[in-house]
């Protein structure tokens, strides 16, 4: 499940790497971020024991059908949302490492989606470029600011197919990124996803 294992990446972090997101004297933070991880921190706990409590006061399988099965299905949309974002495109999108490795360039290797009638209550999150780029833009300026940076970015924006009135057409675009997608390789300082025979099922069996 994601949300385990998003967890367990802000607490341990990947392997071979030390600090904690949840430690206020981490490296990860500089000294002026300190009270606000230990305001995040107390309020992440907070939560916690919120909802045992309420596990206990209404019974987990209650707690379950109020809380937990729309808050795993908002984190599977938005697990969804952010991988069509960074992956997918018919246009191989380039991965940079070292010297080759820019902001600039990191946020353009992002893609804009359209969501149709969804676009609103998402906020515009569908115009993502300019919004990795800019993070401080408000949403209810992302369009506005897309539109405006499009000259600027040239080739680096990959124009995003209309949507009809629901979103049918990212079903397909993510199946296509599952089959597809699946690697980028260890070496190189400019690298693309590269497909893995073997779940495709297209090796032969040994």
């Amino acid at each position: 499940m994601q949300t385990y294992t998003d967890t367990v990446f802000m607490w341990a972090r990947s392997p071979g790497k030390t600090g904690s997101h949840f430690n206020p004297s981490s490296d990860l933070f500089v000294p002026n971020e300190k009270k606000d991880v230990i305001t995040s921190t107390a309020c992440w706990f907070a939560m916690v024991a919120i909802l045992v409590g309420l596990g206990f006061a209404m019974g987990p399988i209650k707690l379950l059908m109020l809380y937990g099965i729309p808050y795993i299905i908002n984190v599977m949309w938005l697990d969804l949302v952010t991988y069509l974002h960074h992956h997918g495109h018919e246009d191989k999108l380039p991965w940079y490492r070292g010297k080759e490795w820019s902001y600039l360039r990191g946020g353009l290797t992002t893609i804009d989606r359209d969501y149709g009638w969804i676009n609103n209550i998402h906020h515009d999150i569908g115009t993502h470029v300019v919004h990795h780029l800019f993070p401080q833009i408000p949403h209810y300026h992302l369009v506005e600011a897309t539109k405006a940076a499009r000259p600027v970015f040239g080739d680096y924006y990959k124009e995003p197919k209309k949507s009809s009135p629901l979103p049918f057409h990212l079903i397909g675009e993510f199946i296509r990124s599952l089959k597809k997608d699946h690697y980028v390789s260890d070496t190189g300082d400019v690298v693309y996803y590269q497909t893995d025979p073997k779940i495709n099922g297209s090796a032969k069996s040994e």
